[in-house]
């Protein structure tokens, strides 16, 4: 197993922690992990999480300023919003609205 992969599996562990209706960012999972500057590595887990037999709620994980960078990577060009807005979280171009109040931070939550 290359580290690499070892890291992605962190990443997928704290992604499914997520609570329904919260969403998290690349850097924070990245600096719970202790990996602070690895956000862009979380985005690569993210990318690849599909390949996963246990489902990565990966439509949960945005850019620091609530950007839905990855939204590419799901089937169908707005997939990604539609999960978020059926969880109840407000998506206006591409972008999460009132961030701070649907923002789940792992290093607070789970430490």
């Amino acid at each position: 197993m290359k580290e690499s992969d070892n890291f992605f599996e962190k990443v997928y562990q704290v992604a499914r922690l997520i609570p329904y209706g919260k969403v998290t960012t690349y850097g924070s999972i990245a600096n719970y992990l202790g990996a602070a500057r690895s956000a862009r590595m979380v985005g690569w887990a993210m990318n690849n999480s599909h390949n996963q037999t246990k489902e990565v709620p990966a439509h949960r994980v945005v850019n620091r300023k609530g950007l839905l960078t990855g939204k590419h990577h799901f089937g169908g060009t707005n997939l990604m919003q539609q999960l978020l807005e059926n969880e109840g979280i407000s998506v206006v171009e591409n972008q999460i609205q009132e961030l701070e109040k649907v923002l789940w931070d792992p290093v607070k939550e789970l430490s």
